[in-house]
Formats: structure tokens, C-alpha cells, sequence
């Protein structure tokens, strides 16, 4: 087994890439993520060429930036001002918009210092679902499930949700949106819709599944250098419609 496992760092050492491939994969990843000034300072650094369009990369920020800032109306905004058509045909993603400005509806109720909400101060909330979400639910059950789900914020106290309500109110949901929406407008461009390292990370979690599956002598740990469980498992987490 030892041989097995010396095998199979030396065949790692021999993978190794070269400095400049490094340097494209991590070019690609700031650009596709959508961080122009890094981008740019990185290129003066490396020598690489610089992004070709900053401005299309500023605009993915200025959605990213609003969706993380909790300004969804914002966001749909932009969005529909780079192209309407990306909401238009993704009904998932629009939903996942609408679900996510509904959520921020009720925060904003939760949040407010004092004794519990009043049934009355949910009104907005309830007249939001009413005209932009409850069309939509009858098309798709998962979207009647996420729908209900959500309202349901408006019933329990935070102290007392459990973690399936709790995950709706994590603002780490903004997040896995805003990377969907990335995503999609990179798509509407004709871009890939996701940076290579991530497709090398997936590859390479898959990789080390299927090397374990068939019993081959493997360190108890791996490190992949980010959250493989993310990474492989995608951007939808329970909360939202997948």
C-alpha cells in the first residue's frame, strides 16, 4: 500500500501547472467573479493582458453589491438593464429574486427594535406575495413549498425558528443568489458562466470521491483549498427553490 501511496504523490508532483498557468486560472477567476480593480492590478503584476470589458465586469458588481446589500427592486433593475431577457427566460432565477425580496420584506419587520411585530405590519410583505410570487406558485410545486415557507417567517418569533426558517433569514442566501445571477449574465454574454477554478475544484473533489470509492491508498485529508461541500453541491441551498 505504500508504494500505492507514493505512486500516487509523485503522479501529483508531476501534475504540477507552471507559474503562468496559475496566474491565467486566477486572472479568469477575478474577472469572472467580478472584481476589476484586482484584476487589473494583478495583470500590471504578471504581465498578463488586462480585462477587456471593466465595464461589463462593474456592472455584475453593481447587481452583486445590491443583492448583498438586501436592495432587490435594485437589483432586478440592473439586471433588466443589461438584458431583459435573462429574467424573462430563467423563471427559477426570477423567482429566487422575488423569493429573496420577500424575505428582505419581512427582515426589515423583524428588525425593528421594540415589542413583536403587529399582524398589520406585515401587510407589505403579504401584498408583495400576493402580486409578484402567489401567479407564480401554481406553475411549479416547489414554488408553492419555497412560497410558504417563506410567509411562514411571519409566524414565529426568530428565537423560536427552527433551523429550515433560520437558513431563510441567513444572509448568506444573498450570496448564493448573487452567484446564480453572476452566473446568468455571464450566459446571457456568451461567457463561461463559471471560473475555471471552480470546474478544477469540482473535478477535482469528484476525483478524490471516486479514487476513495475504489479503495485507492489516499491521505485521510486532502485539503481542497475551498469549502468542497459548496463547491460541489452548487449554489441552491434547502431554503430556496432547486
Amino acid at each position: 500500500m505504500r508504494s500505492t501511496h507514493a505512486s500516487f504523490t509523485r503522479k501529483v508532483e508531476e501534475m504540477k501547472p507552471s507559474k503562468s498557468d496559475i496566474n491565467w486560472v486566477i486572472m479568469d477567476y477575478l474577472v469572472s467573479e467580478g472584481y476589476p480593480g484586482a484584476a487589473e492590478k494583478f495583470a500590471q503584476e504578471t504581465n498578463l493582458p488586462g480585462p477587456v470589458d471593466n465595464e461589463s465586469i462593474r456592472e455584475r458588481v453593481r447587481v452583486r453589491n445590491a443583492i448583498h446589500g438586501g436592495r432587490l427592486d435594485e437589483a432586478i433593475e440592473l439586471i433588466n438593464e443589461i438584458d431583459p431577457e435573462i429574467l424573462d427566460n430563467n423563471h427559477l432565477l426570477h423567482f429566487h429574486l422575488l423569493q429573496l425580496q420577500l424575505i428582505e420584506i419581512i427582515r426589515t419587520v423583524l428588525a425593528k427594535p421594540g415589542s413583536s411585530p403587529a399582524a398589520t405590519d406585515f401587510l407589505p410583505a403579504i401584498k408583495f406575495a400576493t402580486e409578484q410570487l402567489s401567479p407564480r406558485a401554481p406553475t411549479d410545486p416547489k414554488y408553492q413549498q419555497a412560497l410558504e415557507r417563506t410567509m411562514a417567517l411571519m409566524i414565529f418569533p426568530p428565537e423560536k425558528m427552527t433551523p429550515e426558517f433560520k437558513e431563510l433569514l441567513d444572509e448568506e442566501l444573498r450570496r448564493k443568489v448573487a452567484v446564480e445571477v453572476n452566473r446568468a449574465i455571464l450566459e446571457s454574454r456568451g461567457e463561461r458562466s463559471e471560473a475555471k477554478i471552480r470546474q478544477l475544484i469540482k473535478a477535482r473533489a469528484w476525483a478524490e470521491q471516486e479514487a476513495r470509492a475504489a479503495k485507492v491508498d489516499l491521505p485521510a485529508y486532502v485539503p481542497l483549498g475551498l469549502d468542497a461541500a459548496d463547491e460541489v453541491g452548487g449554489v441552491d441551498g434547502d431554503a430556496m427553490v432547486s
